[in-house]
């Protein structure tokens, strides 16, 4: 390396192994008008990145660069990269219909899956083959058996919750036997199905979410396909078929349970008998309110393993994303029960 006239003139090769000891060297040069790269015989991308530095220090002049150096400058120097202007953010309208999009989208995707899962589960009824054996009596248990015990206590809770509030009020009236209508009727036809759906949906709902997003994460699902076996046949119909046949009786038990908990405030604080208290209970009710309990129920298990696994299968990234499928599924699946549940109010009003 030389330097005349602060020219810098450069030789040899500039590579990785030459850089560090040039810039011990320049580091006592002031200043440099130009850098004459004629004695240059090789250059890689450390030398053109030293030559960079020069650039950006002293705003120098390369001259006299041969076509090999000019052509190594010319690939790998950053100072020819042009800055990218960072685009203009979307307005309220164009957030507005993106956002319109996105939900056709996720709708008609939903869909798809709804028809495939729809297929398959019906195919499933007459047809095991890519099931697991025993897959559904084992879901069963996961679904039904194991919810018992928090189904119950919540149900024991609202049951008395219920009665509680309207017994000091019916009491003013002389109205207490009426406390057995009330909640006979409330947890039958709104109470019973709707919190029994989302407390599935919040137990079940979001290990069915979780399991197939972390199937899909860890390339479990694309080993299915890739042995021919159908990921929906073989992972959601068991859960489906297992979670229609549980719901139904969940519901029941905690329709019972509920009214046991307001039978407990009707005898300590309104006096009344147990006989009288279910003969009313039994007596309001009627065939079509049991109907419409039940077939709330099969509906909203089906609509929490529908979501469950679309949150499931569409999930991306690693243990972040696993999470976030499982948070959304849950979220979407209690607003659809709550949703859905109103319809079948609007419906059956009469």
């Amino acid at each position: 390396m030389e330097y005349k006239d602060k020219t810098l003139i450069l030789e040899g090769k500039i590579t990785r192994f030459t850089v560090p000891s040039l810039l011990a060297k320049i580091s006592r040069i002031d200043k440099i008008k130009s850098i004459d790269l004629r004695k240059v015989s090789a250059i890689d991308s450390a030398g053109v990145a030293f030559l960079d530095e020069l650039s950006l220090k002293f705003s120098p002049e390369i001259i006299n660069a041969s076509k090999e150096v000019e052509a190594a400058i010319k690939t790998f120097s950053s100072l020819r990269i042009s800055s990218i202007k960072p685009g203009k953010p979307p307005n309220f309208l164009e957030k507005l219909g993106g956002s319109f999009y996105d939900g056709k989208d996720s709708f008609v995707n939903g869909l798809f899956l709804a028809a495939d899962i729809a297929y398959w589960s019906f195919i499933g009824l007459f047809n095991k083959k890519g099931q697991r054996r025993g897959s559904t009596i084992a879901q069963s248990l996961l679904i039904g058996v194991d919810a018992l015990g928090i189904i119950g206590l919540l149900s024991l809770i609202i049951g008395l919750i219920l009665a509680l509030q309207s017994a000091a009020q019916l009491r003013q009236f002389g109205a207490s036997i009426f406390v057995a209508d009330l909640i006979a009727i409330s947890m039958v036809r709104e109470m019973g199905p709707m919190m029994t759906a989302i407390i599935v949906a919040g137990r079940s709902g979001s290990s069915i979410a979780a399991e197939i997003a972390t199937m899909k994460v860890t390339e479990e699902i694309d080993a299915l396909k890739m042995m021919a076996i159908n990921p929906i046949r073989y992972v959601v119909v068991p859960k489906l078929h297992a979670i229609t046949i549980c719901m139904p009786f969940l519901v029941v038990i905690s329709t019972i349970i509920g009214i046991v908990g307001g039978l407990i405030i009707a005898v300590t604080y309104l006096d009344l008998s147990v006989i009288s208290y279910f003969n009313e209970a039994i007596g309001v009710l009627s065939l079509k309110d049991v109907l419409v309990s039940l077939t709330k129920s099969i509906f909203f298990s089906w609509v929490i393993v529908i979501i469950a696994s679309y949150y499931g299968f569409k999930v991306q990234g690693g243990a972040e994303g696993v999470g976030k499928a499982t948070t959304a599924s849950v979220v979407a699946s209690i607003f659809a029960v709550i949703v859905l549940d109103a319809l079948f109010s609007l419906i059956f009003l009469v």
